[in-house]
């Protein structure tokens, strides 16, 4: 992988049209969903011709491109690509992880007490119709606390639902330690990975994680309603299905005899995707992806840090704001979250300067990415001075 390279993002930023709008826009809301790049609005807008026209059959290129992302996608978690799947968004792979993992009734799970409702509820519905037994762990300072959850393991603790990232503060959970801890009590590894995708590098193997899920349409600039999923080999024959589909058999693309109803599942994570492919998705996370291969994921969080750091410094001197995200190195995430004493109205004099970001849990939500640059983080801090000295 090259090193950082600030030319070859500054090249990037001009994919993305909102970046030199004559109307100022500074866009700091990745967590929420990425805005789209010239390659991925043309993605879109070339199949739409083609569906309009129907001057062929483009069926076939959806089967192509799905290959080429399993591939990439693994590539870029360190997975093989018979590990990864593609689904509709986060929620596809934990429910494969709640409904289908081996658990007896009785069984303990174990979820953060500040997670994000997308672990809960799937993890809650699977409790109640499985008989297992969905436990809080309880956090510290709003984040997840490794020793209260060792004490809350019991004999009967099977499995840890955990984000990557915390959505609200940015706390980028110890994923390595979580790992060991889950092997030495037998316990299943479940990640949420949508706010780390694109912006911390990972190893899925290295750490030990039994089943990754991330949703594609925030910091990997895709569609909405598309994402992928990891299975590690030695899970995947031990998981139960919820659903079938005919794809999810290997036809060897032979789809002139259909009345075969032997077929064998595939070898792979495909067997858990759900039926025919949403083609304008997977076009534009085609084209997103491109993105992250030529800049590297951890030139991105290079990036995306010093960007940051330059906000953590102003913030640290302007005793009107407060940080709320942690410091720590090993914690921090290309998410930083500051309050003050009137953060709604902060938030609409923001949003009518035309820094777009969100307020999440009682802070202002920064989420700084590859297309952004030094100057918009300095546009923001003038308008913070500026709330600030009326104050």
């Amino acid at each position: 992988m090259s090193e950082y390279n600030p030319r070859a993002f500054a090249k990037i930023r001009k994919l993305f049209p909102h970046t030199c709008s004559e109307k100022k826009v500074v866009y700091l809301n990745s967590a929420s969903f990425g805005p789209f790049s010239t390659p991925v609005k043309k993605a879109l807008e070339e199949n739409i011709d083609l569906r309009v026209m129907v001057t062929r059959d483009d069926s076939h290129d959806t089967f192509n491109v799905s290959e080429k992302l399993r591939s990439d996608y693994a590539s870029l978690i360190g997975a093989k690509k018979k590990e990864v799947g593609l689904g509709l968004n986060t929620s596809f792979g934990l429910n494969i992880a709640a409904f289908g993992l081996p658990l007896k009734r009785g069984d303990e799970i174990l979820v953060s007490d500040r997670e994000f409702p997308a672990i809960v509820y799937t993890f809650k519905q699977a409790a109640k119709e499985r008989g297992l037994t969905l436990k809080f762990v309880e956090s510290s300072n709003s984040c997840f606390d490794i020793e209260k959850f060792e004490k809350a393991i019991t004999s009967r603790t099977r499995l840890l639902a955990i984000s990557w990232v915390q959505f609200f503060n940015g706390y980028r959970n110890d994923l390595k330690t979580l790992s060991e801890i889950c092997k030495r009590h037998n316990m299943f590894f479940v990640v949420d990975g949508i706010q780390g995708m694109g912006t911390e590098p990972i190893n899925v193997h290295r750490l030990g994680i039994d089943i990754f899920t991330s949703g594609c349409q925030k910091w990997m600039l895709s569609p909405q309603g598309c994402g992928f999923f990891y299975l590690a080999d030695h899970i995947r024959d031990h998981l139960s299905h919820s659903w079938m589909s005919w794809l999810g058999c290997d036809w060897k693309m032979q789809f002139s005899d259909l009345f075969r109803y032997d077929n064998p599942l595939h070898d792979s994570a495909r067997r858990f995707e759900m039926g025919y492919y949403v083609i304008l998705n997977l076009l534009g996370m085609n084209a997103s992806v491109e993105i992250f291969k030529e800049l590297g994921i951890r030139n991105i969080k290079k990036h995306n840090t010093m960007l940051i750091n330059e906000l953590i410094g102003y913030l640290k001197q302007n005793s009107y704001y407060s940080i709320t995200s942690s410091l720590t190195a090993k914690h921090r995430s290309s998410i930083l979250t500051f309050t003050c004493n009137d953060i709604e109205e902060l938030h609409r004099s923001l949003l009518k300067h035309g820094v777009v970001l969100v307020q999440r849990e009682g802070s202002i939500r920064v989420s700084a990415h590859l297309f952004n640059n030094r100057s918009d983080i300095l546009y923001l801090i003038d308008k913070l001075k500026l709330f600030a000295s009326k104050k």
